[in-house]
């Protein structure tokens, strides 16, 4: 069932049966969607809902980033749901979600100011607050979400726990495609020469969780990472890095000295015009 309205949503709402998981998207869905629909399948259950959100919200896009030429495919998008068991796919227009100017916004604390906070300063306040107004429209027992987006998982959890929301996030792995590159919208944006470029994101990746479970310590993953991305800075596309960071999983906060355990390796780079973002979990200090 397609509902476009509000008052759509309520009406598909009331006959889908407990529980209910919801799985927030912005569309132009991949097997990175897919792996989220998959797992919301099963956590529904044979006897409940799976409930699919298709909206580019434009409150997370700040000036100069690409809200008009991101990808959408609605109609694909909902035979992708269908396929993958979705029962609603609510795909609302903006003046649905944003009648007015939105006055109240979520704040995403600290951690929404650092590392793609601190890139994309609206990215988190948007998200958070699209992903509030969703968990109140639906009324899930679950929602689901990718763990290529672990600042944004990370926030969404410590929203939920935070402000006693009664949703229970299902964080699902990473999907990457055949050459190793994270599953992502805005793949479909880059040109041959561009991917052949973007690959070092998950060599880079691939290169520190080794350097971390040779034992190296935190300056030694990020080097191997950072021997990976230094080279293509000069090339043609170049790769032009944002961050590339060693988190805390636990706070999202730096490591302290001599740490070991584990912690997110993250990188964001531009290749061309197009930003895309990734993550592995190390754990640093692993040899004994």
């Amino acid at each position: 069932m397609l509902a476009r309205t509000l008052a759509g949503l309520a009406a598909a709402r009331a006959t889908t049966p407990s529980p209910v998981v919801l799985v927030p998207t912005m569309g132009a869905l991949h097997e990175g969607h897919r792996a989220l629909l998959r797992r919301a399948r099963v956590a529904a259950g044979s006897g409940g809902s799976v409930v699919a959100s298709v909206f580019v919200n434009p409150l997370q896009f700040g000036a100069g980033e690409d809200l008009e030429r991101y990808p959408r495919s609605l109609d694909r998008d909902v035979r992708i749901c269908a396929a993958e068991g979705a029962d609603v796919v609510f795909a609302p227009r903006s003046d649905q979600m944003y009648p007015g100017r939105q006055q109240v916004t979520v704040d995403p604390g600290p951690v929404g100011r650092v590392l793609e906070g601190a890139c994309r300063p609206a990215l988190f306040g948007g998200a958070l607050t699209v992903v509030l107004k969703l968990f109140h429209l639906v009324g899930p027992d679950a929602a689901v979400f990718g763990e290529k987006d672990a600042q944004q998982l990370f926030l969404v959890r410590a929203m939920t726990a935070d402000l006693n929301i009664p949703v229970e996030i299902i964080g699902v792995p990473t999907v990457r495609e055949a050459d190793g590159l994270a599953a992502s919208s805005r793949n479909a944006y880059l040109t041959p020469g561009q991917r052949e470029r973007a690959r070092a994101l998950p060599r880079a990746l691939r290169a520190g969780a080794d350097a971390a479970e040779a034992g190296g310590d935190a300056d030694a993953v990020l080097a191997a990472a950072r021997a990976e991305l230094g080279p293509l800075a000069g090339a043609d596309p170049p790769l032009r890095l944002d961050y590339l960071a060693l988190a805390d999983p636990a706070t999202f906060g730096d490591l302290p000295e001599r740490y070991r355990g584990p912690a997110l390796l993250l990188v964001a780079a531009r290749v061309g015009d197009t930003r895309l973002i990734d993550n592995v979990t190390v754990r640093i200090g692993s040899q004994t």
